[in-house]
């Protein structure tokens, strides 16, 4: 067992070894991204932009190719959050909050119909070994990136779904850093779950009194 155990730890430590330049880089600015936006900072979006730019590359070199269809539609997303954030100087800033019913049926709808735009597309024109996964994986995260922007509380719980099946997918593809970049944005996601729902919280309460002044 602990032969094994030693087997599988010295192939981490090589495959992480052979890891490129660009898959380092890449996994920095993911990290800074996620720090961003478990602080509910706007830096989120420039720094998950170039994190973003040099993983389509990465991912579609490895054959995963809905994930790195994924980051367009990441890339697309974080330059409309960007200026969804700030589109509006002189007004406060865009609130967190829980998703409508209405957004509830638009996050079906993302998930449903992206999951089943990917697969055909991966099984029918792509050389994917794996289209099931990585078509899950990209559409789940389609909607929670489509939440992220509305900053909308839920993100965190689809986000954190695409990230529990793309770990022993990554893992699978010998994508080392990459499988380890995404275990560390499933804990930073469980706490900004946690810690967007106490801003929430706050806001309510703080409401609440003002609302008893008059």
């Amino acid at each position: 067992m602990m032969m094994e155990v030693q087997v599988w730890c010295d192939l981490l430590l090589l495959q992480i070894k052979q890891s490129t330049w660009m898959e380092w880089l890449a996994v920095a600015f993911g990290v800074a991204e996620v720090l961003y936006a478990k602080a509910n900072k706007i830096w989120l979006y420039p720094t998950g932009i170039v994190s973003t730019v040099i993983s389509m590359y990465v991912l579609v070199a490895a054959g995963l190719y809905a994930e790195g269809l994924l980051n367009v539609y990441y890339l697309a997303m974080s330059i409309y959050g960007w200026w969804y954030w700030i589109k509006k100087k002189d007004s406060p800033p865009v609130k967190i909050t829980y998703c409508t019913r209405s957004e509830w049926t638009t996050v079906v709808l993302i998930t449903v119909v992206g999951f089943m735009i990917l697969y055909v597309g991966l099984k029918n024109f792509t050389p994917s070994a794996v289209p099931v996964w990585d078509a899950l994986v990209s559409a789940a995260a389609w909607a929670g990136m489509w939440l992220l922007a509305k900053r909308k509380i839920e993100n965190w719980i689809l986000l954190n779904i695409s990230n529990l099946i793309a770990i022993p997918l990554l893992l699978y593809k010998h994508l080392m850093l990459y499988s380890g970049l995404t275990i560390f944005l499933f804990v930073v996601a469980v706490q900004g779950y946690i810690k967007w729902r106490k801003i929430i919280k706050n806001e309510n309460q703080h409401s609440v009194k003002v609302t008893a002044l008059f």
